[in-house]
């Protein structure tokens, strides 16, 4: 399908789900706020009744629109492409990392622009993203239960000693205890009463690993099979104390609060994403695979808000779909909606 075949329906599907490849074909203008975007700009969507296709910035111009200052769309996107040419090339090399001055010839830019302007692009080098790739593919052979060196060298791994260097500096359980079903690991928990609902807590040594309403020890025995589990525990009274008092006020800080959370790296990205959100905020799926890094990955970001295990202090509530609607939750609408109300409920408006 060529971009001059595109009928306003298809351009409004695109604009929906905020797709890069179309960016600088096409420009949304938005008459209610008198703005023209790009098809990717992770503003709130706008009403479709508000909007308008041209098909370049000084066409939106002429109708008396003036440039969004989010995404910019009356810029040159140039930088842009040489982003999207390195994500293709680090995923085509395999094990080895391009150089600097490989993905410079490449651009065209020169490997100390091309650093920064990848760095503020990801929130990445090239080769600190080369690296959360392997790795992300490594955790997907690991969650299919594959063995540890089997996922090592199935995600490009040359050797164990690189994926473990890698590992450094990560949170959660190690790789093998990940395979084993907590394997080695001590947890302890328990199920406390709160405005919401009974709610399952349980830490390791190094954070909360699981926080649910309405489960009991039997579903960590599912999720951790082999780890040895212990109701309870002085150590663990603090934390709870802590976790209980942010679910019943979910304004207050709760960055303090030490996590043992393990997903790939994008989801672990979208998961820092979402405990960024501000109380009182809501962002949707397609804005967090956009902080996130990959703002193409909408279905990966839902994928990874699905699969928080720990509710609240991982905000997955604050996640709405485009247009607004409050969506679902894991543990129902009537637990999401009184979250989003002791937060103030609101959204970031048109």
């Amino acid at each position: 399908m060529t971009t001059r075949s595109l009928s306003d329906e298809e351009r409004w599907h695109i604009v929906q789900d905020k797709d890069r490849r179309f960016d600088g074909h096409f420009i949304t203008g938005v008459h209610s706020t008198g703005i023209y975007c790009r098809p990717s700009c992770p503003a709130r969507l706008p009403k479709r009744e508000n909007v308008r296709f041209y098909a370049c910035a000084a066409d939106a111009e002429a109708a008396g629109l003036r440039p969004c200052k989010r995404c910019a769309p009356d810029r040159q996107s140039n930088e842009e492409a040489a982003v999207l040419a390195i994500i293709d090339e680090v995923r085509r090399a395999g094990e080895t990392i391009p150089t600097l001055d490989d993905l410079s010839r490449i651009t065209g830019y020169s490997p100390q622009h091309l650093q920064r302007l990848f760095k503020r692009a990801t929130g990445l080098s090239p080769a600190a993203y080369a690296r959360a790739l392997r790795h992300d593919r490594a955790q997907a052979a690991l969650s299919a239960n594959e063995s540890v060196t089997e996922a090592i060298y199935a995600a490009g791994y040359g050797a164990p000693s690189r994926f473990y260097d890698d590992q450094k500096g990560r949170t959660g359980m190690t790789p093998s205890a990940w395979v084993k079903g907590g394997e080695g690991v001590v947890i302890h928990w328990a199920v406390v009463a709160t405005s919401l609902g009974d709610m399952l807590v349980a830490a390791t040594d190094k954070g909360v690993c699981r926080l649910s309403f309405a489960e009991g020890p039997e579903a960590l025995q599912r999720r951790f099979p082999k780890a040895e589990l212990n109701e309870g525990g002085a150590a663990f009274a603090g934390l709870l104390a802590e976790v209980v008092a942010t679910v019943e006020d979910p304004t207050r800080g709760h960055d303090h609060i030490p996590l043992d959370v393990k997903g790939t790296a994008f989801q672990e990205a979208c998961w820092r994403v979402l405990r960024a959100i501000p109380a009182g905020e809501t962002r949707t799926y397609a804005e967090i695979a956009a902080a996130a890094g990959n703002p193409r990955a909408v279905r990966a970001a839902g994928s990874a808000n699905a699969r928080n295990n720990v509710a609240v202090l991982i905000p997955c509530h604050r996640v709405v779909r485009t247009g607004g609607d409050p969506g679902g939750y894991a543990y129902g609408s009537a637990i999401k909606a009184e979250l989003l109300r002791r937060e103030g409920g609101g959204d970031k408006g048109e």
